[in-house]
């Protein structure tokens, strides 16, 4: 019975996270454990958090020395982590009750699974169910899959072996850091999507990846996009060169459009149907 370990990196959502503890206690599947990593909140979340999983031996609660952003925090999450299979949960949202026993299921099943990703319900403060976010689709995992426009989100479960052959996560960067996650573990194996909503995404104004800056986050995620082509040694997008050194976004973004017309989205759905 393969153990999942939910990775919780916190900043300053402690009036979030009776929400997100009670989700984990509500799951069918019982074998996992808790890392939380609090990036030195600075609201009463080390408060509410201890006094929530005192009871509880599976909760493992650590703090930064100092505020050190998202990257750092989530890596730290991952190297403290004992089980098979690791998770990202954010304070701030939830897990569907049977988000961990549908989750573990492929594994079982397929064995060159490297990870899982689901369907995501958005949410409004109060977590009230608002509509499933429709991007999430079925991917072509290929060399040229960057996750741009958004297809792959939350929930998203990875084997911890595989995360070990990875660079691992960017302690560097402060957003776009799933995106970077989700595009190193997917080079080395394959992905299933669960057609099920598993994951409750809170929207609030003071949630991280709402609340930073547009272009900082954009410019991340150029960064990573640069970099996952470098790493693939891939040379030439459609025809036109990717260039030596990440300069402009824009310029990155670029080469991804013709990832958004009929003709290629029509070839994908090929592909998926037929495997061709």
């Amino acid at each position: 019975m393969k153990k999942i370990s939910i990775l919780i990196a916190n900043y300053n959502n402690g009036k979030y996270f009776p929400d997100c503890f009670a989700s984990l206690m509500n799951q069918t599947y019982n074998n996992w454990e808790a890392i939380i990593v609090d990036d030195c909140s600075t609201d009463n979340s080390l408060e509410i958090i201890r006094e929530l999983i005192k009871d509880d031996g599976r909760f493992l609660l650590l703090q930064n020395s100092l505020n050190k952003g998202c990257g750092f925090t989530k890596r730290k999450c991952v190297e403290h982590a004992n089980g098979d299979i690791c998770a990202f949960l954010d304070p701030d949202d939830a897990l569907h009750p049977k988000a961990l026993e549908e989750s573990i299921i492929p594994y079982h099943s397929t064995s060159n699974i490297v990870a899982t990703y689901s369907k995501m319900m958005l949410c409004d403060e109060k977590l009230t169910s608002k509509e499933i976010f429709s991007s999430t689709k079925q991917i072509v995992n290929d060399r040229y899959f960057f996750n741009c426009p958004i297809q792959f989100a939350h929930f998203f479960t990875f084997r911890k072996d595989i995360y070990l052959k990875t660079s691992g996560i960017n302690p560097n960067l402060k957003s776009a850091v799933d995106q970077d996650l989700y595009l190193k573990i997917l080079e080395l194996g394959e992905v299933k999507f669960i057609k099920k909503v598993l994951y409750k995404y809170r929207l609030h104004d003071g949630g991280i990846s709402q609340h930073t800056g547009k272009k900082a986050a954009k410019n991340s995620f150029a960064l990573i996009i640069h970099e996952t082509m470098k790493r693939r040694n891939i040379n030439y997008i459609n025809h036109c060169k990717v260039p030596e050194d990440f300069t402009d976004a824009d310029e990155i973004f670029s080469f991804l459009n013709y990832q958004t017309e009929l003709s290629y989205r029509l070839k994908m759905k090929l592909k998926l149907l037929f495997g061709l």
